[in-house]
């Protein structure tokens, strides 16, 4: 009796944790994910070309914990985005930030990231050196990253590519004067490219917070997925997985 009673709570726990997804992902049992994959070392391809990475890691803890299979979009960041507007995905994991902007279009899940704006230049530029001293420069970014609009904030002119690789190319080659990222993402790159000729100019002091998002409205899989990342952080899988990937926890 007492195993019966057992196995009908799980299901209906299990039940309850799926309410929110939409009917076509609950059909299909499947969690259709939008990432980059070329975002290291959040979302990227390792040597054997599997996709990997912080985000992806946690994505894939989430829809376990969903009881559904994790499904990756792969695109860069504008397409990306643009695929899960036109319904390719049910949610997106990619260092989203949290921004006013956005909630007006999409709604967040709890954030599962915290980051600092880091100003990145070319190691022989000494004319930025806070980014006040963006004004009239050439910052290479995402179109509609936050980034590319902290970089607007101070008056840059937005140069336009795919991703931080290709944004500190145009540093390196010396077609822009600066990008913004955190400072993950800048150290990850030295250290893959220990000869590449840049530096932090500066940094920045509020913490930025970074979440999934969903379709607007879609309430339930928001709670779905909140509760389930609040599993993982009280089971300490969030932490595994950042020092994992980071050496120190960014997860809160």
């Amino acid at each position: 009796m007492k195993k019966l009673l057992k196995s009908s709570l799980l299901a209906l726990a299990s039940l309850a944790l799926l309410t929110g997804a939409n009917a076509k992902t609950l059909e299909n049992g499947v969690l259709k994910i939008a990432t980059e994959g070329t975002y290291s070392p959040y979302s990227y391809h390792d040597k054997n070309d599997a996709l990997t990475g912080y985000d992806v890691e946690v994505a894939r803890e989430v829809a376990k914990k969903l009881n559904l299979k994790a499904e990756f979009i792969e695109a860069p960041w504008d397409a990306m985005l643009a695929a899960f507007d036109a319904g390719k995905a049910d949610i997106v994991f990619n260092q989203v930030s949290i921004t006013d902007e956005r909630k007006k279009k999409y709604d967040y899940t709890a954030p599962y990231t915290v980051a600092y704006a880091a100003l990145v230049t070319h190691k022989d530029n000494n004319e930025i050196k806070s980014f006040e001293d963006l004004k009239g420069k050439k910052s290479a970014h995402s179109a509609t990253s936050n980034w590319a609009g902290i970089a607007q904030k101070y008056g840059a002119q937005i140069v336009t590519v795919d991703g931080f690789s290709k944004g500190v190319e145009l540093i390196i080659s010396r077609r822009a004067d600066a990008t913004i990222n955190d400072s993950v993402t800048f150290y990850d790159y030295i250290n893959q490219r220990p000869n590449a000729p840049l530096k932090i100019a500066a940094s920045g002091s509020e913490p930025i917070y970074s979440a999934a998002i969903v379709k607007k409205g879609n309430e339930e899989l928001v709670n779905d997925v909140n509760k389930a990342l609040g599993e993982l952080k009280s089971e300490g899988k969030l932490k595994e997985i950042s020092v994992k990937y980071f050496g120190k926890d960014i997860s809160e």
